[in-house]
């Protein structure tokens, strides 16, 4: 007679190189984040065998990656989901933390929009400088400085024969 398998023995199960290949990291970066304490694979000699938790683990890992977070915020919010309050805190606390990277990602928009700006006005100050430059010179001045057509492809030829 055989005996009934454990539940528990019937749920998924994921190896390292499924896991990688799915989420598509390396298997060294899901090596790295088992050495970092944040997924805990069952052990089967030498095979890991990842469960669905640590399929779960490992979206919420490179989620928080994606979105900015630091490995210490990311093993808060996944010990959090642990804790009594389970997800209804994980989720606060994951909401704060997004409010902060948004601010944060707002100062960056705004810090790059200003050095856009002030590279916009360099390049018209030139542009300027150039445009002067080139009317002050008059046709036969901008020929001689090289802006000329007829220059194309003669360059280091004239005087040769002198």
């Amino acid at each position: 007679m055989r005996r009934p398998q454990p539940l528990e023995d019937l749920r998924p199960a994921f190896s390292i190189g499924g896991l990688a290949r799915e989420f598509r990291v390396t298997t060294r970066t899901i090596r790295f984040y088992e050495d970092q304490g944040l997924l805990a694979p069952e052990r089967q000699g030498q095979n890991r065998i990842y469960g669905p938790r640590d399929r779960v683990r490992l979206q919420l890992i490179l989620r928080g990656k994606r979105l900015g977070f630091s490995l210490r915020e990311i093993r808060d919010m996944l010990e959090m989901y642990d804790a009594p309050e389970g997800e209804v805190g994980q989720l606060r606390y994951f909401m704060a933390r997004m409010r902060e990277r948004r601010e944060d990602l707002l100062r960056q928009r705004a810090d790059i929009d200003q050095v856009l700006g002030e590279l916009d006005a360099l390049e018209e100050r030139c542009r300027g400088i150039l445009e002067a430059e080139a009317r002050l010179r008059g046709p036969a001045g901008s020929r001689a400085a090289g802006g000329g057509a007829n220059h194309r492809g003669t360059a280091g030829t004239e005087g040769a024969g002198e």
